[in-house]
């Protein structure tokens, strides 16, 4: 840009080339020069100049492309979330720059609206981008919410940035989220009654926790924890208010999701008890090539940094790791025999329904399917359980056993008495026969959702919905 406009200053000045001409020149070149570098520091984020090594951590998120996917790893998750997006597509999450253009790209978030359809609520937009705490000023929280996913994509600029977890152009921290605050109140946490620590933490869990949208309330994300955090106080809540997600089409069972609860799991861990939170593990101190230290945005895995992260409290990391793996392993090989007998009994509870049994004599089974895989989902869709409270991890998915047990005993008394000797049950073994036993047929939702790329994101969206892709 400043080669060109220095050509046509040149080529203006061409017939002044006296002494006054060429200090004319000189001048409109030093104007020039300034105008292009006052340009240049405009487009400088004042964050960056400010925060340079936080800013630069920040963006090295980035770098964090690989995730799994889940369902192809546990394709028993399709059969249980049948019904729900979740079955269409679920990964492993990424870095935070990636967090706008996955929500955009995934097959949960769907394609184009119909006409006359109500569609997504925006609130898939909320933990996604600073874009949402400003739309919901614009808005108000009930327009918001009650806006559609796909209506409000062309608004959203920037991904997780720090005006989500600090006051803009400063290190002060801020829960700048209406659920967030909703939710501390609720459990006598404050945001500003806290101690540093625990508002690093709040700041974290206020997208690093379990939600859900609330369809009395035009779908405005609502942390349910009137009577506690717990996956038992939470069940209260729903029950009270016999509120379910969806009711699943093979056993119609009124199902329940979680969503990643880290922040309630380490608010009753042996960690949260000694002060460390999500930041001691997650985003431990880093020093720069000047010797300063500052808080490294670059958010990981506390074994990626042992030395920085851990070692204050373990001594070894081989010993941490080896303990890491065997409760890992422990609590997989506990989830997978849940989900086994979960698909089961939804499979002979669908036997039972094919029948003709009644509500009366389905009621106590379907609660009990209902429960067991709440507390299935409450252990299994925290991330890095097996590291922030393996214990709760575990008494869930042995209560969720027993409940599940429950279930299918009960079923079989129900199959007896109608004479049903046989149920049939599907072969899940990879995620191409799980899809295909629910009817899913993964290659046409893909080629609608690469026609709503196409013909929606890519021409006006904002490139942050592509990063990535």
């Amino acid at each position: 840009m400043m080669v060109q406009l220095v050509d046509v200053v040149m080529k203006a000045t061409r017939p002044m080339r006296s002494k006054v001409g060429l200090s004319i020149v000189i001048s409109a070149l030093a104007l020039l020069s300034l105008t292009s570098w006052s340009l240049k520091s405009a487009e400088v984020d004042p964050n960056q100049l400010k925060f340079p090594q936080q800013y630069d951590s920040w963006q090295a998120t980035e770098e964090q492309t690989e995730r799994d996917d889940i369902l192809a790893q546990y394709p028993a998750n399709i059969i249980l979330w049948a019904g729900s997006s979740f079955a269409k597509e679920y990964h492993s999450p990424r870095g935070h720059q990636f967090a706008v253009a996955d929500v955009t790209h995934t097959l949960r978030t769907g394609v184009a609206i119909a006409e006359g359809d109500k569609g997504l609520s925006a609130s898939c937009w909320t933990c996604k981008t600073p874009d949402a705490p400003r739309l919901i000023k614009e808005m108000g929280i009930q327009g918001f919410s009650g806006a559609n996913f796909v209506d409000l994509g062309r608004e959203i600029k920037s991904v997780v940035y720090c005006s989500d977890c600090h006051v803009d152009g400063s290190a002060e921290l801020a829960l700048p989220r209406p659920h967030a605050q909703n939710a501390m109140a609720k459990i006598k946490l404050p945001f500003d009654q806290q101690d540093r620590s625990m508002q690093g933490a709040q700041v974290c869990g206020q997208c690093h926790v379990s939600y859900y949208f609330q369809p009395e309330n035009n779908n405005k994300v609502n942390i349910p924890w009137i009577f506690g955090s717990t996956a038992d106080a939470i069940e209260k809540y729903y029950d009270t208010r016999r509120f379910y997600e969806w009711i699943h089409p093979i056993s119609k069972t009124p199902i329940l999701k979680a969503r990643h609860p880290e922040f309630e799991h380490w608010s009753r861990s042996v960690h949260a008890k000694q002060g460390v939170t999500c930041i001691t593990c997650h985003m431990p101190p880093a020093t720069d090539e000047k010797g300063a230290t500052f808080t490294d945005h670059k958010v990981g895995g506390a074994l990626d940094n042992f030395d920085r992260s851990c070692a204050s409290c373990h001594s070894s990391e081989a010993a941490i790791t080896k303990k890491l793996d065997k409760t890992k392993a422990n609590i997989d090989a506990k989830s997978r025999n849940v989900e086994s007998l979960l698909i089961k009994a939804h499979y002979e509870a669908k036997a039972a329904w094919d029948a003709g049994a009644t509500w009366p004599q389905m009621n106590d089974a379907i609660m009990a399917i209902r429960h067991s895989q709440w507390r299935w989902d409450f252990a299994t869709a925290s991330h890095g359980m097996y590291a922030h409270n393996p214990k709760e991890g575990i008494e869930l998915l042995d209560k969720s056993t027993e409940q599940v047990t429950y279930a299918r005993e009960a079923l079989a008394r129900i199959l007896s008495q109608l004479s049903v000797t046989e149920v049939e049950y599907p072969d899940y073994s990879t995620k191409e026969k799980a899809h295909a036993a629910i009817g899913f047929i993964e290659a046409d939702a893909i080629k609608a959702k690469q026609a709503f790329i196409k013909q929606e994101v890519d021409k006006y969206w904002q490139p942050v919905a592509k990063k990535g892709y």
